[in-house]
């Protein structure tokens, strides 16, 4: 198993589970449905959370007990954490100037790539600390190193590997001006993003959070990442990039006030030992984790493989259709990309 789920706490876990899936898509369908809905969720919140961490530096800089002992300041500190939240809350922005034609930028035509920028931007950061984890242990064989926020990771080739898997899947989205507004004003479409992108996009980011966020993969790698995918694929033909700005932005803004539901609560669930040979870290750290080097290759092979496969799909087709695949659409005979357009 990938994950630890036995024993007394199973159920909470799998309720936890249940609860975050449930609950990211239904906070999904009250922000892309209204206006209302995405300024609050996309603007104020954020705005308000911003107040709120600034708070918080600046009471722990002077000191103040109140900062230092806060569970954001202790368990949330990474850079990345920070990174993804705005940069995730940024393409929401951004979206809902696409969708609903805000300003200039929503009607200029050169405006419709700002979804693959922001998208690229936020693989970056991801790839950032793949890289920033292999340093760290030492050895590309892999080590043991402590993170900012008290977590062992073991690092090695295999972050590596699905680093350069995230640098290919930059590459794998294509027709990056393709992009429209749905019929009823509820979504920013981008229907050339078929199932094939939406698949190699997934296996390489669960892979990250396995690798570089044990102790929140079974929330942010799982369930996640499969809420955009299940809205997509039921209801919102074309929005899968939408979705998933959505629900990463509110769980990072879930994540980071209330850490403990990950990090120490019934609901807590770490990475599992895969077969024989489970390596643990019994370092002091107070979330224990159990790492193991096999399955963490195997599955970084397997993300590096299916972007490559996906790329070189997308180099197939556009050689046949004499296209450039980033400037032009690729897969408009698919039925994924017919049935997003009839919504355009």
């Amino acid at each position: 198993m990938f994950f630890q789920i036995y024993g007394e706490t199973a159920g909470w876990q799998l309720l936890g589970w249940l609860l975050v899936f449930t609950g990211l898509v239904v906070m999904n369908e009250i922000a892309r449905r209204s206006k209302a809905g995405g300024i609050a969720c996309f603007l104020a919140l954020p705005a308000a959370l911003t107040v709120y961490f600034i708070a918080i530096y600046v009471g722990a800089a002077s000191g103040a007990e109140w900062a230092l002992k806060n569970d954001t300041y202790v368990h949330m500190n990474s850079w990345f954490h920070y990174a993804k939240l705005y940069a995730a809350t940024a393409g929401c922005i951004g979206f809902m100037v696409l969708k609903y034609h805000w300003g200039k930028a929503g009607k200029s035509h050169g405006f419709k790539a700002f979804p693959f920028i922001i998208v690229a931007i936020n693989i970056l950061i991801a790839v950032a600390s793949d890289f920033e984890s292999a340093i760290h242990a030492g050895s590309l064989a892999g080590g043991w190193w402590l993170s900012s926020e008290g977590v062992w990771l073991y690092g090695g080739w295999w972050n590596v590997l699905n680093g350069l898997a995230g640098l290919l899947n930059i590459f794998c989205m294509t027709g990056w001006w393709g992009i429209y507004s749905s019929k009823d004003k509820k979504d920013m479409l981008w229907p050339d993003m078929i199932w094939v992108y939406v698949l190699a996009y997934d296996i390489w980011n669960f892979q990250y959070t396995y690798l570089n966020l044990p102790t929140h993969s079974w929330y942010c790698g799982l369930a996640l990442l499969l809420a955009p995918t299940f809205a997509a694929a039921l209801w919102n033909k074309g929005g899968w990039i939408q979705n998933r700005a959505n629900t990463l932005a509110l769980w990072c803004m879930f994540a980071q006030v209330f850490p403990l539901f990950q990090d120490a609560s019934r609901f807590t669930t770490v990475t599992s030992v895969y077969g024989q040979g489970g390596i643990a870290a019994a370092m002091g750290s107070s979330m224990p984790t159990i790492a193991e080097p096999t399955a963490q290759g195997i599955i970084s092979v397997l993300s590096f493989a299916v972007n490559v496969f996906v790329f070189a799909y997308i180099l197939k087709r556009a050689k046949v259709q004499k296209k450039n695949p980033w400037k032009n659409e690729i897969f408009t005979d698919t039925k994924d990309y017919k049935e997003a357009m009839e919504r355009a």
